[in-house]
């Protein structure tokens, strides 16, 4: 495997983490609701946001790397 493409392996890996610890947070956010322990609920919720955004940020990294080694 060439390197960029390793490196592009590790991204959309790195990306897969962010999204499964963002739905982890979204779980226990649910589960706090239920239980209505509000303030640990949304606390858990803002905390998943982060990890998506943090996947966005990687994603468009990404992007931009594909976009330069492709022709229009």
């Amino acid at each position: 495997m060439s390197e960029k493409l390793e490196k592009s392996a590790k991204q959309y890996e790195l990306i897969a983490a962010e999204l499964e610890k963002a739905s982890q947070h979204y779980r226990t956010a649910a589960k706090h609701f239920r239980d209505k322990e509000i303030p640990r609920g949304a606390s858990h919720a803002y905390a998943g946001w982060g990890h998506i955004n943090q996947a966005e940020t990687l994603l468009k990294a990404e992007s931009v790397v594909h976009a330069d080694n492709s022709t229009p």
